[in-house]
């Protein structure tokens, strides 16, 4: 389930030219953190994350889950707007094959859809504003 999800239209694709200025010292972030995978099932299964970004692409992100949840045992990554991550912070963004909104006050919602089917993701809105912070820092702040 590996894609790259396309600029969203709209006001977040505004919020894409702000996204550019990237400090000239700047270096590769990898954030781990704990998200929860959100089923029917009335109990969640928590998982490891690892958000990426690197300064050769300002403009995205990256999500890649843990080999362990690929029916091929690779590890799965998704690469999109870094501006796309922002925005679904405050509102519901996205219309492509990633969509992020907050959920309730602390938490944010992450929507993968592919051919095999959708994943929905839970996250700590701190650890992704914790994240996206340390994309904007200098050198001096690096992974």
């Amino acid at each position: 389930m590996s894609a790259t999800a396309e600029n969203p239209p709209g006001p977040v694709a505004a919020t894409t030219a702000t996204a550019t200025a990237v400090p000239a010292a700047a270096t590769a972030v990898e954030e781990r953190v704990t998200a929860r995978v959100i089923t029917d099932d009335p109990l969640y299964r928590k998982i490891p994350v690892a958000l990426r970004f690197a300064p050769a692409e300002p403009l995205a992100v990256r999500i890649v889950f843990p080999a362990g949840l690929s029916p091929e045992g690779t590890d799965n990554e998704w690469v999109f707007p870094r501006a796309l991550l922002e925005a679904g912070l405050q509102a519901p963004s996205g219309t492509g094959d990633v969509r992020v909104w907050p959920c309730g006050r602390v938490q944010a919602v992450v929507e993968f859809h592919s051919p095999e089917g959708v994943a929905v993701i839970q996250f700590d809105s701190a650890a992704l504003r914790r994240f996206l912070r340390r994309t904007y820092a200098p050198a001096t702040r690096s992974a």
